[in-house]
């Protein structure tokens, strides 16, 4: 619970930033999840194979070298934690640059073109990783280095605390972000751009640096997830799993409403592992295959939501400039 938990936190938060608050239509959120997947499936590995002096090709021999790499990391703690935070910051720069590179040209022409541009590219970066094998092992998927490896048998518990503290500590910078007077000049965008325009406000740069951050967030998320599975496989990372799913999240929890979100992604993944729980005595009451109730339900669910409480949960809050009180102050002074 808390490894899913926090991975969609982290997920549906930086989809909040740009949607929820700036109104961008990020259909193609999975395109900055794979990228810091992607940098987890190149980098990290091929670094420590020439440290250590490793031959061979690190793709058609990747599970030997893997094997010989993890052996390493389970002894050397500072060296796995060098590992993950350098990966880390490297997932950041190349969330942040695929996040540039996939708003850039549809930014000025409207937020249709904006929508398609990055719902394409999004599927072409997942077509890029099964189809070119250097980058992350095709079709079959990559190991990656297990730069948990050091906790032993307890492995998967440091892991999950890892990756939902990150979360929690994204939820706490993304709320601080939103709360600022900058929060403020998103919704302004959002709700009325020529209006924001003719204020001085700089669509363009204002929706590009939103993007950016966005995703490079959601590249950490894509990163830790990668970690957290020690693998990566292009074909895991679908439309349905990683764009739905986070908008029918924040739809739940409350657009442009962090704490909304928290709410929303604790719904969906607590659903999600009673389905799992209990598919065996639901299937014969099915009309069609279990595997298909999880999107089924997602699907009427979001229906729902968008007929009857489009706010989400937890509506929108406004934030106030100052209160009355700083007012008579700042006057006094």
């Amino acid at each position: 619970m808390l490894a899913t938990v926090g991975v969609f936190l982290i997920l549906t938060l930086s989809l909040n930033l740009d949607a929820g608050y700036c109104g961008i239509p990020n259909f193609g959120k999975v395109l900055a999840m794979i990228a810091g997947a992607f940098v987890v499936a190149f980098f990290p590995g091929r670094i420590l194979a020439s440290i250590l002096g490793l031959s061979g090709d690190f793709v058609v021999d990747n599970a030997s070298m893997i094997f010989q790499i993890n052996n390493f990391l389970a002894s050397d703690i500072l060296i796995s934690v060098a590992l993950f935070i350098a990966t880390i910051i490297v997932a950041v720069g190349f969330g942040m640059l695929v996040g540039y590179v996939s708003t850039r040209p549809a930014v000025k022409i409207g937020s249709g073109p904006l929508a398609i541009m990055l719902l394409a590219m999004g599927e072409g970066m997942r077509v890029i990783g099964i189809n070119y094998a250097p980058l992350a092992g095709g079709s079959i998927g990559i190991s990656a280095p297990d730069v948990f490896a050091w906790a032993g048998g307890d492995r998967f518990v440091v892991a999950s605390v890892v990756l939902f503290a990150f979360s929690v500590a994204i939820f706490f910078y993304i709320n601080r972000l939103t709360n600022a007077p900058l929060g403020r000049m998103l919704r302004a965008v959002r709700d009325n751009e020529i209006a924001a325009e003719s204020l001085g406000i700089n669509i363009v740069s204002v929706k590009l640096k939103t993007m950016m951050i966005s995703s490079a967030i959601a590249a950490i998320a894509g990163a830790l997830y990668a970690f957290y599975s020690g693998a990566v496989i292009s074909t895991a990372y679908t439309r349905a799993s990683w764009t739905f799913i986070p908008w029918a999240m924040m739809l739940l929890g409350g657009s442009a409403n962090n704490v909304g979100v928290v709410g929303g992604v604790f719904t969906f993944v607590f659903l999600r592992k009673i389905i799992v729980m209990y598919k065996t005595e639901l299937g014969p009451y099915l009309p069609f295959d279990v595997l298909w109730l999880e999107l089924i339900l997602y699907g009427v669910m979001v229906i729902l939501i968008l007929l009857y409480r489009p706010e989400g949960l937890i509506p929108e809050k406004r934030t106030k400039t100052l209160d009355l009180g700083t007012i008579k102050k700042l006057q006094k002074a």
